[in-house]
């Protein structure tokens, strides 16, 4: 079953190519953005306008309120319901996002670790983590598991404790799964596009742009809503939503305003930074520098005969 995915960092022209894209391939498009799933975060979240659609249907988008919980697990079992919904109509999946997760989740081969889980455990590790440090958090799988150790940053400790629960209730480590995984044939005939900027400064400045146009457009008072109504409190998923976090300090009166669009414009870059260090490290994706290539003209090219 083909489909094709278009990822890239924030603010790099993914939505406008995909709907070209999707009108000229008789496609649909699945989101693939860990928030644009929830609804009333619009603006901070770059979704589409109808306008904008023109008329190409979409799919995960506006799905859940922001304080309902939603797992990457949840995000695969509904994207493979759109594929094949998509599919049995004779049309095209076409994700496209910046949650290279996600995109993971449902393109790459399950494993039996996927399901591996003990909260116990991760919770005796939650509190190890805490009350011995990161540190001596990593050592542990360093000695189960190097290989692991070696790819996961000490502070990234969420990743480490989800190395460790793998080992405990499987037995065999997360590295020794990931190369299992790699010599089973994937579920889908995927062909992945990674636009990325090959002028960084560039990218960057087109980030702050968007900022100042979301803020135009409404995003202060969107992000008060949600903060109003408890959507961004520590224990909801939505916040940790960039676009809507940094102007807590504001709402609490501890921030001016022009401090949390400056706060706001720093984390757009660093998650920026953060996708194009994921997506690049994707030997089989192709990798597209829009400053450079005219981007349509090379997927067209490359997908060939799909239509």
């Amino acid at each position: 079953m083909k489909i094709l995915a278009l990822v890239g960092p924030t603010a790099v022209g993914k939505s406008s190519l995909a709907i070209r894209l999707a009108k000229e391939l008789n496609a649909e498009i699945i989101s693939c953005d860990s928030m644009q799933i929830y609804r009333g975060m619009d603006i901070g979240t770059a979704k589409a306008t109808k306008e904008e659609m023109d008329g190409v249907r979409h799919h995960l988008i506006d799905i859940l309120d922001p304080d309902e919980s939603f797992s990457c697990a949840d995000y695969a079992s509904l994207a493979k319901e759109a594929i094949k919904d998509i599919s049995s109509r004779g049309k095209l999946p076409i994700f496209c996002g910046g949650t290279g997760l996600y995109l993971d989740s449902v393109i790459k081969i399950p494993s039996f670790c996927d399901t591996a889980k003990d909260a116990s455990y991760r919770n005796e590790l939650e509190k190890f983590a805490l009350e011995n440090g990161n540190s001596a958090l990593h050592a542990m799988l360093a000695d189960i598991d190097p290989e692991s150790a070696l790819s996961t940053h000490e502070n990234n400790v969420k990743r480490v404790i989800r190395a460790l629960e793998i080992y405990k209730c499987t037995g065999v480590t997360k590295s020794e799964w990931d190369r299992r995984s790699r010599l089973t044939p994937p579920p889908y005939d995927a062909q992945v596009f990674f636009l990325t900027y090959e002028n960084k400064d560039l990218l960057y400045k087109r980030i702050e742009e968007r900022v100042d146009i979301m803020l135009d457009t409404g995003l202060l008072d969107e992000a008060r809503a949600l903060y109003e109504r408890g959507a961004l409190s520590a224990d909801k998923t939505a916040s940790g939503a960039i676009g809507y976090k940094e102007f807590i300090p504001y709402f609490k009166n501890e921030s001016s305003l022009e401090e949390c669009i400056a706060a706001l414009k720093l984390s757009t870059r660093h998650y920026a930074k953060r996708q194009l260090t994921w997506f690049s490290k994707k030997e089989d994706y192709h990798k597209i520098p829009v400053d450079k290539t005219d981007a349509y003209s090379y997927i067209m090219h490359t997908v060939g005969d799909i239509k």
